[in-house]
């Protein structure tokens, strides 16, 4: 790709999806199987509406078969599947377009995914922009059919570095992309990511979904509250959109699990948690503090502290710890509560490596027995 976007002052470059690599090369088998001859590059438009000018390798023309791959490019924002190889094998059939799924490509084992159970891991746009080229190269040629089979050789090890496992797509990749362009540090992928696996936790039958903001949460939640990750949502920094995910997906609640570094910039309403939106952690901390009727002295301390841990040191050395979490997580549980505007029920549960559950917001309790009995129930 020879486009770039201006993010942070910054110039990337745009890359292309597993889903424009995988129409691209289904284009070229097909229309090397029906002449019989090389072809060394292709274009398509994407459905942004952009060029990819995709360079065409691995080329393999027999006399009932073709097959080539394009590479994938991430652009200045590489995945898990940049630099692989996608592959189509094209081959002649009576009448219209098949499109499958061969070695490396995932397949679904869990409702709420896009595509159904057992079927291969190509998405909706993917397959229409593969079906697309797919007709193309037959009506450029007089032809009547053509079976096109996406593949991946590495597929099954890159997998292991995806999401896909988390939504029950096993075996491989998947192929993606709703524009076909990549764009570096996409909040549109990655909050397509929470979504899908939102959607297949409550498939899988569940009604209150458990977000963490990432490994952390996962791990605290599977360690002290009975919350295997497998029973869980990451949702990264977009607390904001996981509230709003969960509602419009229809869960009856949400229970988040964090770290209190995270967490306690909601009780600021902040409920996009990146530090470029700002780090309030210290001074919010305080100031609850202060308003339990700590000293000036004692409020600068805090402010002083390196880290969230060492200011809880601060509050145990006082002895209010307790009392102050418990100001900070009333104010969080008013903040989530504004945010989901009774559409849903949302609570919280707190904690630090050091200090441990540091408590949770007045429905966190009944959120978290709800799905602690739904996990049990569907591992049943």
């Amino acid at each position: 790709m020879d486009g770039y976007i201006l993010k942070g002052g910054q110039k990337l470059r745009l890359g292309y999806t597993t889903g424009t690599c995988a129409a691209g090369a289904a284009y070229a088998a097909a229309k090397m199987l029906f002449t019989g001859r090389p072809l060394r590059s292709v274009s398509l438009m994407t459905p942004k509406g952009t060029a990819a000018n995709l360079r065409i390798l691995d080329i393999r023309i027999g006399k009932s078969s073709a097959s080539c791959a394009v590479r994938k490019d991430g652009g200045d924002d590489p995945d898990a599947t940049h630099g692989m190889l996608i592959y189509a094998k094209a081959e002649r059939i009576e009448k219209g377009v098949a499109i499958e799924g061969g070695i490396g490509i995932g397949r679904a084992t869990k409702p709420g995914l896009s595509i159904g159970i057992g079927e291969a891991a190509i998405n909706p746009v993917p397959k229409a922009m593969i079906s697309q080229q797919a007709e193309l190269a037959l009506a450029e040629h007089g032809e009547n059919g053509v079976k096109i089979t996406i593949y991946a050789p590495e597929g099954e090890e890159v997998a292991k570095r995806t999401f896909n496992s988390a939504l029950g797509i096993i075996g491989g990749i998947s192929i993606l992309g709703t524009s076909g362009v990549v764009e570096p540090m996409s909040e549109d992928a990655l909050i397509a990511t929470i979504n899908a696996e939102a959607s297949v936790r409550l498939a899988e039958g569940r009604s209150v979904l458990v977000g963490c903001p990432g490994n952390y949460g996962t791990a605290f939640a599977a360690m002290e509250l009975g919350i295997t990750s497998a029973d869980t949502v990451k949702y990264s920094n977009y607390l904001g959109e996981m509230i709003e995910i969960a509602e419009s997906l229809g869960a009856s609640g949400l229970l988040i699990a964090s770290h209190l570094g995270k967490l306690v910039k909601v009780a600021g309403g902040m409920l996009n948690t990146h530090s470029k939106y700002g780090d309030c952690r210290l001074p919010l901390i305080a100031a609850h503090a202060a308003a339990v009727g700590i000293s000036a002295s004692a409020a600068r301390e805090i402010l002083a502290s390196a880290t969230v841990d060492s200011a809880l040191g601060c509050l145990d050395a006082l002895g209010i710890k307790n009392e102050v979490m418990g100001s900070l997580l009333s104010e969080i549980e008013r903040q989530l509560a504004r945010k989901a505007q009774g559409r849903l029920k949302v609570g919280a549960i707190a904690f630090t490596y050091e200090h441990g559950r540091l408590g949770g917001t007045s429905m966190a309790g009944e959120l978290l027995e709800q799905a602690i009995n739904e996990s049990r129930r569907l591992a049943v």
